[in-house]
């Protein structure tokens, strides 16, 4: 049965004999025996009754007075009590029996042993025997000291006292020794403990903190040797041990080898201190503070290990293990924190784990080592559109009519996990972390849509529209994504993106333009007048891109549909208008219903696919209807309804109209004259201009 039993040293006192001749001492022997170190069920009624004591009295203190103040004593001995009866509390190990007893303590001699018995004794850890009897043999100096028997052999009394001093210092080597090893055995020596606090509680009593001047060698002699600080020295040197002791992989061994150190560290040590609070606080008196003197001990050791290995070079992953550990597991209760380990276990006036300075270096190298990161995820983002998308020519998706890619979401996740990691940190972290990740996206933008060209010009791509769609989409998305998520101001990723979505409309304005131009150059070709090229060729190829658009996010979808509506109108009048051969009547007619059939297959493609640019239907069907008229007086009713639909229209554009129709040049300028009108304002704007933007052709003298 484990017994603790508790000394208060500061009632510990040492005092001379009053009997000159009785120059040896006795150690009790059941205090020095070594069933004192057993786990004998008796050791604890044992103690109590061999506790080391001395009946002071007023007559021996006179004595002792009369016998200092002569300063002839021959010998001293080691005599230790408590200056007076006190009520101890004693407490069964188990817990179930408490005993209140007054306890007086007997008086301990030592024996003059020589160096060598009692380093057997140290040895053997016989510790209060050993003590009581190296403090014989201190003492017995000190007396023959000043008796100056020393006188004409210094050389001896300089040996003994190195003599003692040694002594001493194996005791220490064994305290240490005794101490560090506490945790390291399944289970606690109760009774080596215990003693161990006797013995602490012997010599600062026997050594109180006063100097014994005189002779060489004199200042080993009667030292305080201070076993509490050798005591506390060995906590912290266990603590040490019991970090370093902790199993810790290669890192080319398992790449999750700090992770896994940390585990071990936080299961091993909530043990150890588990172990103090049930086993080895019960050995010692309260003021000893034992729990907390573990506590800060392993403390301070993990701090020092900790920061050894943020000097290693750790990666991303790495560097934030380490700061996740530190701010969010050391003092919760997955280990410090630990229920079981309340309320012995106290955080609330730890030191800082890491220095301010360490910290900060962490939190430096985590944000530098982020970069490498992020950008290797965005890059990975990309390869991966190239290679599973575009390469493979996947469509992409279609949500609520829009189509859609990964992209947006794919980013603000990247950018989102790892805020939330970095916020568990600190806030501080989190706002750089965040900062990193715009910075990273406005490198990345620009680099996407480098790639994203290259791929659209060396392949003619049926993908080319929808994801140009989809990814005009996505990043529309991103940026409100990114505003109501995170409450970033995106002004400047607002520009690189409006930049970005301007070449991009450009490079879907050119691919149109590929498709749509060859087939525009063969308006009022031989093949096309005799109606060998399909009606609706015209109006396929520039749907192959304008169905898209239906799916892109407005108001740009819209907009764009416009512009390729307008397109297609101006681009057609442009190459009907310019200067050919002279056409007799039924090839005028058939140029009229062609255009006419062309003109409602355009219009009405464009129109179903969502374009709102009506006001583009009656342009070509006019211009048709002036080339394939017979009577001459109507011809002035279409011009007047070009004026009245197109403002813009200028005296030229009329008359390369009136000269495809096959006028000469007098007939041309009288029709003009009669038909014209001065065009009115029209609240169009800058939207309702198309002959405005077309250039007029120069009219030769053959028309």
């Amino acid at each position: 049965m484990n017994r603790s039993m508790e000394l208060d040293p500061r009632n510990v006192t040492s005092e001379p004999t009053n009997s000159a001749g009785k120059e040896k001492r006795e150690v009790a022997s059941k205090l020095s025996s070594p069933s004192l170190h057993s786990m004998d069920s008796g050791f604890f009624e044992r103690g109590i009754k061999t506790m080391l004591s001395i009946r002071k009295s007023k007559r021996s203190l006179n004595k002792e007075k009369e016998k200092e103040g002569t300063g002839t004593w021959k010998g001293k001995r080691l005599s230790l009590r408590f200056s007076k009866s006190y009520e101890k509390e004693t407490t069964i190990c188990n817990g179930v029996q408490e005993v209140s007893e007054k306890i007086q303590a007997e008086p301990i001699q030592g024996k003059p042993l020589s160096v060598m018995e009692i380093n057997e004794l140290i040895q053997k850890r016989q510790l209060l025997e050993a003590f009581a009897s190296v403090k014989y043999l201190e003492d017995e100096t000190i007396t023959e000291r000043d008796a100056e028997k020393y006188k004409d052999n210094p050389q001896e009394f300089v040996r003994k006292s190195k003599d003692v001093d040694l002594l001493y210092n194996s005791i220490t080597n064994v305290i240490q020794a005794i101490v560090v090893g506490t945790l390291e055995h399944p289970t606690v020596e109760d009774t080596m403990l215990t003693s161990l606090v006797t013995l602490i509680a012997y010599e600062e009593a026997a050594h109180p903190n006063t100097g014994n001047a005189g002779g060489p060698g004199s200042d080993l002699l009667g030292m305080p040797r201070k076993w509490k600080e050798v005591w506390r020295e060995a906590i912290n040197e266990s603590a040490r041990k019991r970090v370093l002791r902790v199993p810790m992989a290669l890192k080319e061994e398992d790449s999750s080898w700090l992770n896994l150190h940390l585990g071990f560290l936080q299961k091993h040590l909530s043990e150890d201190l588990l172990k103090v609070k049930l086993s080895v606080k019960k050995c010692y008196p309260e003021e000893y503070q034992v729990c907390d003197m573990y506590v800060e001990a392993f403390h301070k050791a993990i701090a020092s290990h900790l920061q050894d290995l943020s000097q290693r070079p750790l990666e991303f992953n790495e560097i934030y293990t380490l700061l996740n550990w530190v701010a969010n597991t050391y003092c919760s209760e997955l280990f410090l924190g630990n229920p079981d380990l309340k309320p012995e276990v106290k955080t609330e006036n730890l030191s800082l784990l890491l220095t301010p300075a360490v910290w900060d270096k962490l939190k430096n190298d985590y944000i530098t080592s982020a970069k490498g990161k992020i950008k290797s995820y965005f890059g990975n983002i990309l390869r991966l559109e190239v290679t599973e998308k575009w390469e493979k020519e996947v469509y992409p998706e279609v949500k609520e009519n829009l189509y859609q890619s990964s992209l947006s979401l794919d980013i603000q996740t990247i950018i989102g996990e790892h805020m939330k990691i970095s916020r568990a940190i600190s806030r501080s972290l989190e706002t750089k972390m965040l900062e990193l990740c715009l910075a990273e996206l406005r490198e990345f933008i620009p680099r996407f849509e480098e790639e994203f060209v290259a791929w659209s010009t060396a392949r003619d791509s049926p993908i080319f529209a929808p994801y140009f769609v989809a990814y005009i989409n996505n990043f529309h998305d991103l940026l409100s994504g990114l505003e109501a998520m995170f409450q970033v101001n995106t002004e400047e990723l607002q520009k690189i993106l409006a930049a970005l979505t301007r070449n991009f409309t450009s490079i879907f304005l050119n691919e149109l333009r590929k498709k749509a131009q060859p087939l525009l150059k063969k308006i009022l070709t031989k093949d096309w007048i005799l109606s060998i090229e399909r009606p609706d060729s015209l109006a396929s190829a520039v749907s192959q891109f304008s169905e898209h658009l239906q799916h892109m996010r407005e108001p740009l979808g819209q907009e764009l549909l416009r512009d390729v509506h307008k397109y297609v109108v101006r681009e057609y009048i442009m190459l009907v208008i310019k200067p050919r051969w002279k056409m007799n009547r039924e090839t005028r007619q058939r140029v009229s219903n062609r255009m006419n059939q062309e003109a409602r297959i355009i219009h009405n493609t464009l129109i179903d696919q969502g374009s709102d640019a009506d006001w583009l239907v009656p342009a070509i069907h006019h211009i048709a209807n002036i080339i394939g008229e017979k009577k001459k007086d109507k011809i002035k009713e279409y011009i007047k309804d070009l004026c009245q639909d197109y403002p813009d229209i200028r005296k030229e554009h009329f008359m390369a109209i009136l000269a495809l129709r096959g006028l000469g040049r007098t007939r041309r300028a009288a029709i003009f004259r009669q038909g014209y009108r001065v065009p009115g304002s029209h609240d169009g704007g800058e939207g309702s201009t198309l002959f405005s933007e077309i250039d007029v052709p120069v009219i030769t003298s053959c028309f």
